[in-house]
């Protein structure tokens, strides 16, 4: 048995003699299963325990640099840290560095980026015990080996509004190997985002320059807040599979943050991976009619956006501090609040769309989703597995969805192995 294996054993304590048999598994309701609890009496699968578990986008760092708290303790509220996402069964993360809109009338999204992946290597560094920072799917699976997580480093956000290549570079030589092309909802000097006007048509040359260096670089590239042209066109642009870290689908929630079923097909036809949002404004159509006709308007930007510029980064950083932890904070009716048994039927969507290789988890933890009624932070992550049990997924399904998918498109990319 693998030491990451035993070590999850060891943290999730089974309830002894237990056995379930799957078709009492997909047949009886969440509370009636006879699981193996972790030591917060939360339901954890064999399976889930035994699979390769990766989130395709969680928000960290953006507390630690605001708050200046450490990711390796234990928080009281948010979604993430990492002893919750061990609890979680959570082998290796997308750990997404966030340059959010505020800092961009100034001119701070330079400044903001780099020390926020700094400060990611410094955190990762400092909670070595825990979790180690990994360049390539090999790193990932050493890592995991010495029963620790690993990280993977996504640039969400601008890190430079008009695409300096040397400052990509140099990102890539701090440890940075996944980006999202976009400045978050914000069309910038080279890609149209899918919240605001679109300028370019998609991408420009610029745009494709960018996406070729990434590619020359073993990066990689991230569409998630494209807007649809820009989608279509740097999955053409680009020699690798490109991946859609975070959303859901528009035939499911008409919303320009999800993406359409043509731009879907084209990316796996690529060998791309799409990630699913857990939030209800991308994936629960019963949702966001109630949003609509209630005339909320919540989109994925925080409501403390400043449109002139602040005189200086500090004075930032206090009004983005002002949304930490950057978590939905509203209420929800019950009848329009989703459960997982809804992630499942998107899960199942984007199947029959494009293949069980194309289709993994994107949480959005601490990015401010809606989350289901069973999931309140990442230690109930196991619910994923459950969800897509109770529907007769197959276990080597479930493995590719909960892990495996993003782990090949990060193996072809960093090392250039299909």
């Amino acid at each position: 048995m693998k030491r990451r294996d035993v070590i999850k054993r060891l943290t999730f304590l089974p309830i002894a003699g237990t056995v379930v048999p799957l078709q009492s598994l997909l047949a009886a309701p969440f509370e009636e299963y006879n699981l193996p609890l972790t030591p917060q009496n939360k339901p954890m699968p064999g399976l889930h325990r035994k699979a390769f578990v990766m989130d395709g986008h969680t928000h960290v760092m953006t507390r630690e640099l605001l708050m200046k708290t450490d990711i390796g303790q234990r928080y009281a509220d948010g979604n993430v840290d990492l002893p919750r996402a061990k609890e979680g069964g959570v082998d290796a993360m997308f750990f997404s560095v966030y340059t959010p809109e505020n800092y961009y009338p100034g001119r701070f999204e330079i400044k903001n980026t780099f020390r926020v992946v700094n400060l990611a290597v410094d955190q990762i560094k400092k909670n070595h015990s825990m979790i180690e920072l990994a360049f390539t799917a090999s790193d990932i699976e050493r890592i995991n080996k010495k029963g620790k997580m690993a990280a993977f480093l996504d640039l969400e956000g601008g890190y430079d509004l008009h695409g300096d290549l040397n400052l990509l570079r140099a990102l890539y030589k701090l440890g940075l190997r996944s980006m999202q092309l976009t400045a978050h909802n914000t069309t910038n000097a080279f890609i149209d985002a899918c919240n605001d006007v679109p300028t370019w048509g998609g991408i420009n040359d610029h745009g494709k320059t960018v996406i070729k260096e990434m590619n020359d670089l073993g990066m990689v590239i991230n569409v998630a807040h494209a807007s649809d042209d820009a989608i279509m066109q740097s999955v053409a642009a680009s020699r690798q599979p490109v991946i859609y870290s975070h959303g859901g689908f528009r035939k499911i929630v008409d919303h320009p943050r999800c993406i359409t079923d043509h731009a879907a097909k084209a990316l796996a036809a690529k060998g791309g991976v799409i990630g699913i949002q857990f939030g209800s404004l991308f994936n629960n159509p019963k949702y966001r009619a109630w949003q609509v006709a209630q005339k909320i308007s919540r989109e994925t930007t925080p409501t403390t956006i400043q449109q002139s510029p602040l005189d200086t980064i500090e004075e930032v950083d206090k009004l983005v501090a002002k949304e930490v932890p950057m978590n939905f904070r509203g209420t929800i009716p019950d009848e329009y609040w989703m459960h997982v048994d809804q992630l499942a039927k998107v899960i199942d969507y984007g199947v029959n769309l494009v293949g069980d290789d194309h289709i993994a988890l994107g949480s959005d933890f601490d990015g401010g989703p809606e989350l289901p009624h069973e999931i309140k932070d990442i230690s109930d992550y196991p619910q994923m597995t459950i969800a897509m049990q109770k529907i007769g997924y197959s276990d080597q399904r479930i493995k590719k969805i909960l892990g495996l998918n993003w782990l090949r498109v990060i193996r072809q990319v960093t090392e250039g192995k299909g």
